[in-house]
């Protein structure tokens, strides 16, 4: 083992094979890509003569790997959504089928819950309790969602995560600060800044980036969010499924809890089965059935309206509700826990937003979830006023008898529909959490060749699975498991509702007043709901709860422990002069071929570099350093992804490649294609390099008074050289164009020996092969540290580490072509 500073690095090195022309590419979601953190490297001198001074001339600048296609960058919206009217409405149309299913099966239990609580005795208790479903539909997803939080998307994303990754390109709030100045030239990246003389903004932005405790304060509020969505997943098919079969207990005889429980079962796992050959196979159904589904209730609600008490509208007077609590008191403080089944599903309208527009998802539910929905209820209000005694079985018993299979067939589809956005979103929520360094590295399957988004988590998946079948095992009735499910719902919303704020605060600018009134307002109503829903903590409240707080310590567990993992590799990595010392030849024999090293330094030259020199016989002629990073963006266009930097002067044949991803982009790219794809583009970047060059050399053979000094620095941040140059006033560029004309330039590169050399050595590598480094690091706390870190880093962080994918097994890369290599950091 061999000290180094503060950390104690104990290095293996398993050679697995050698080079071949058979190359393979990464496949996955993660290559050691949890800690995207960055520092900065300079003091750098060379000098030589001739033409190795040409060859270690320094570049005063960083450039992109595509570097043409850095010149259209902002040429995408990806936020523009410009459809005409009608494909508005197709789009509309789907959303019924992926937004709005599990608001939309929510008749089935809210008012069988409701009067669980508060028996019917008068007109009053139907009317309050209507009143109060009406008014909370209208103010939470209408008012709320609908009119304000549907706006506060990211680049068409929506969701607690893209809140939070738009928050973090405004301010410098990342646990992870992987943020470069290239980054912001990501045509998705760019915004419009809060102007410098809003000093709120500014203020907010200075106390966010300033203040360690807001930072962990906000990464733990978003987690919290997406802690609750995840057991959104366990509870939403368990109640959805398990509602539509209690249809069959007043139906057909014989059938019990027992029997309900047995077949709520049967259908979860079938439903849980069929998730990994995707949603696109039977997606198209999806929206049809649940157009049915709310055609249904809202006809059935105008037959019991029509047929039972039209009168039921006076509901829609908020009076009604200060008669229901006046008359009841706590038992109507207990309903009012049911009737937050009713938005159940609510959160779906903002996190699916990247799939549709918000004109379609606004335009559905004002035209046809909401009035539907509000049907349905007043009719089974309007039922219950005849039958008071129904309330236990209020949708079933409300349906006219000779609809009651279409309506029940219908109705089990629907739920299962809901179970299946739900357990989508989950995915998706999972593969996001992981993209920005926060959730442990699971195994990912594309189910979709067309539709990318399209994904399954096999873990998640089954782990799904078991725990919704232990909820139904042991609450066994809908009553109960809607005691628990309201709980998750609520949190949910009151994270969004303090990050919308912030937004409101941050970006767009709001005046200070109504940004105020959103977060009192609504953020008031969600608190009453919530301490309604936490009065039913020992009846079954508790498992959201639980749920919540594990996922919660797994991904604060894992993003602490990659944040100190990364901090590590930056302080252990190879000082510049050492690699002075060791001269062009590494201290070692260069083969000709490409070694690409897999690192997460962004950076620096990481240190398990030092440990492939001082083991290997040899090394590679070209060695590009892969950094596998996520930007706070959606997508990164294709064209935008890569950028591409020399490390070391020129004669060391060293770059390092920054493949950049957004938290919804999928990393499945053919491998022989992606490869051709970098030595072509490294290419491009030497040519760009090289017209630089003989730009800046004819600057100073045009100027006679000017002479050219050497710097003594060397710069490593990573820009866009193409842009800066579209930056430049139009004077400057006009007398570039006078003083350098482009026959000149292109004459000058033509004849340029260094630029010729390194292309012929880069073919010459090329032909010789691919061989993939891989770097494994793991960390461990200090004698000296205190209990709870060693706890947290040697026992938790160690257990995901070891049990989590490893880097190599998201690669499709033959082990003939691999190399490994691992190193443990004392922090």
């Amino acid at each position: 083992m061999e000290e180094i500073e503060e950390a104690s690095s104990n290095t293996s090195l398993r050679r697995v094979g050698t080079g071949s022309s058979d190359r393979r590419w990464v496949d996955g979601s993660e290559v050691d890509s949890e800690t995207p953190l960055f520092s900065e490297i300079r003091d750098r001198d060379y000098s030589f003569g001739n033409l190795r001074r040409r060859l270690m001339k320094k570049p005063k600048r960083a450039d992109s790997l595509d570097v043409e296609a850095m010149e259209i960058a902002g040429a995408h919206g990806h936020n523009l959504k410009d459809l005409s009217l009608l494909g508005t409405l197709g789009i509309a149309f789907q959303t019924l089928g992926v937004v709005y299913g599990d608001m939309g099966t929510s008749p089935l239990y809210v008012f069988s819950d409701v009067f669980s609580k508060v028996p019917i005795k008068s007109e009053v208790d139907v009317l309050g309790a209507l009143s109060l479903v009406i008014y909370t539909i209208a103010v939470i997803p209408l008012a709320k969602y609908v009119f304000v939080v549907l706006k506060a998307n990211d680049n068409g994303e929506g969701g607690t995560f893209a809140l939070y990754s738009l928050i973090c390109r405004y301010a410098k709030v990342n646990k992870l600060p992987n943020q470069q100045p290239a980054d912001e030239q990501i045509s998705s990246f760019r915004l419009k800044l809060p102007t410098p003389e809003l000093e709120r903004a500014l203020g907010i932005k200075e106390a966010l980036e300033t203040k360690g405790y807001l930072k962990t304060l906000l990464l733990l509020l978003v987690l919290m969010g997406t802690s609750m969505i995840i057991g959104d997943g366990i509870l939403t098919p368990a109640m959805s499924v398990m509602s539509a079969m209690s249809g069959l207990q007043g139906e057909v005889e014989g059938f019990g809890t027992d029997a309900l429980v047995i077949s709520s079962i049967v259908i979860l796992v079938a439903l849980f089965s069929i998730q990994r050959f995707g949603t696109g196979k039977v997606g198209f159904l999806f929206a049809p059935v649940l157009a049915l589904w709310f055609f249904s209730l809202g006809a059935i609600g105008i037959y019991n309206l029509l047929k039972y008490d039209i009168t039921v509208i006076r509901a829609l007077n908020p009076f009604y509700i200060v008669l229901f609590f006046n008359k009841n008191s706590k038992q109507a403080w207990s309903a009012l826990g049911g009737c937050v089944l009713c938005i159940t599903g609510a959160e779906a309208m903002f996190a699916d937003l990247g799939h549709f527009s918000v004109r379609s998802i606004q335009m559905a539910f004002t035209s046809v979830v909401f009035p539907c929905l509000l049907l349905a209820y007043m009719g089974q209000a309007a039922y219950l006023t005849k039958h008071p005694d129904a309330s236990a079985r209020i949708f079933y018993d409300s349906v006219p008898e000779s609809l009651f299979w279409p309506v029940f067939v219908i109705a089990t589809l629907a739920a299962m529909i809901a179970s299946q956005a739900m357990i989508s979103a989950t995915f998706s929520c999972v593969k996001q959490a992981m993209a920005l360094g926060c959730f442990p590295r699971l195994k990912i399957i594309h189910t979709s060749k067309k539709r990318m988004g399209q994904i399954y988590i096999p873990v998640i998946n089954w782990f799904l699975m078991i725990m919704c079948i232990l909820v139904v095992s042991i609450f066994r009735s809908t009553t109960h498991i809607a005691n628990a499910y309201g709980i998750a719902e609520v949190g949910v919303m009151m994270v969004s509702t303090v990050l919308v704020t912030l937004v409101m605060l941050l970006i767009w600018q709001t005046n200070l007043f109504l940004a105020l009134c959103f977060l009192l307002i609504f953020g008031s109503v969600e608190t009453i709901y919530l301490l309604a829903v936490l009065t039913k903590i020992l009846e079954g409240g508790w498992v959201p709860l639980v749920f919540a707080t594990f996922f919660l310590t797994v991904m604060y567990v894992w993003n602490y422990g990659s944040v100190l993992k990364y901090q590590s590799e930056v302080r252990e990595r190879i000082s510049m002069d050492f690699m002075r010392e060791l001269g062009s030849t590494l201290g070692t024999i260069r083969i000709p071929g490409i070694g690409l090293l897999y690192n997460e330094l962004v950076q620096g030259i990481p240190s398990i570099f030092g440990q492939f020199l001082l083991t290997l016989p040899a090394i590679h002629s070209t060695i590009i350093f892969v950094c596998i990073k996520y930007v706070p963006v959606p997508v990164v266009p294709q064209e935008e992804r890569f950028l591409f930097r020399r490390v070391c002067p020129k004669d060391y044949h060293m770059f390092r490649c920054i493949a950049r991803y957004g938290y919804k982009d999928v990393r499945k790219e053919d491998s022989r294609v992606f490869e051709q794809l970098l030595i072509e583009s490294l290419e491009k970047f030497l040519r760009s390099e090289a017209l630089e060059d003989a730009l800046e050399s004819n600057l100073n053979d045009f100027d006679p008074d000017r002479v050219s000094v050497a710097s003594d620095t060397y710069t490593d941040d990573l820009m866009a050289p193409l842009i800066n140059r579209a930056k430049r006033s139009e004077p400057e560029q006009e007398f570039d164009s006078e003083v350098l004309p482009s026959s000149s330039v292109g004459s000058s590169m033509e004849e340029d020996p260094a630029l010729e050399y390194e292309l012929a050595a880069l073919r010459e590598a090329t032909d010789s092969g691919l061989t993939y480094l891989l770097a494994h690091g793991d960390v461990r706390a200090r004698k000296n540290s205190i209990f709870v870190k060693k706890l947290v880093i040697n026992y938790f962080y160690a257990f995901l580490r070891r049990n989590c994918r490893a880097g190599a097994a998201n690669l499709t890369v033959p082990h003939m072509n691999i190399l490994q290599a691992g190193m443990t950091y004392m922090v």
